[in-house]
C-alpha cells in the first residue's frame, strides 16, 4: 500500500467512524478519488434515511457522480472501509471506477453483525425457491420496450 492509498483508506475509515458516532448508520465509509482529490464521499445512512440502499458505497457513488456531472466514474478509484456487499458491487460495476480498495472483509463485517452471506447464497437458488420468491411475468410486453430502445436514434448508451 502506498502512502497515497493509505491516506484515502484512512479517509474512508474515518467516515465509517463518523457515521457510526453521529448515528447516521452502520460503521461503513467510502471515498471516491480522481487524481489526488476526493470527488465523492459517503457513510452508511440506511437507518437515518430509512433507505436500505444507502450503503456507504452507493452514497459515495451518487455524491461523486453528482459532483462530476457524469453517470460513470472512469478515471476514479473507490476506497471503502469494508468489502462491498453484492448490491454495492453491482453499483460499482455500473459506475465503472478504475480500481476498488477495501479495508475489512465481508467476514469481518459478518462477525460484527453485518452478514450478507445469505445474499451470495440466494443468487445460486432457482428463482421460485428463493426466500423472496421471484417470478417472470409480462415478458412479451416488457421486451417491446427494449425493442423500442434499440431503435431509438438519440439514446445515450451506457
Amino acid at each position: 500500500m502506498t502512502e497515497r492509498e493509505h491516506r484515502f483508506m484512512q479517509a474512508a475509515i474515518e467516515l465509517a467512524r463518523k457515521g457510526m458516532d453521529t448515528g447516521e448508520g452502520g460503521p461503513f465509509g467510502c471515498v471516491i478519488v480522481r487524481g489526488d482529490e476526493i470527488v465523492g464521499q459517503g457513510c452508511n445512512a440506511v437507518t437515518s434515511n430509512n433507505d436500505p440502499t444507502a450503503h456507504a458505497e452507493v452514497v459515495a457513488i451518487r455524491n461523486a457522480c453528482n459532483h462530476l456531472q457524469t453517470y460513470q466514474l472512469t478515471g476514479c478509484e473507490l476506497y471503502t472501509s469494508c468489502e462491498p456487499c453484492p448490491m454495492c458491487m453491482g453499483a460499482i460495476y455500473w459506475a465503472r471506477p478504475d480500481r476498488v480498495f477495501f479495508g475489512g472483509t465481508r467476514f469481518d463485517a459478518a462477525f460484527a453483525g453485518f452478514d450478507d452471506s445469505f445474499i451470495y447464497e440466494e443468487l445460486n437458488v432457482p428463482l421460485p425457491n428463493r426466500r423472496i420468491p421471484i417470478e417472470n411475468i409480462g415478458r412479451e410486453e416488457a421486451i417491446k420496450v427494449f425493442e423500442e430502445w434499440m431503435k431509438k436514434p438519440n439514446k445515450i448508451s451506457y
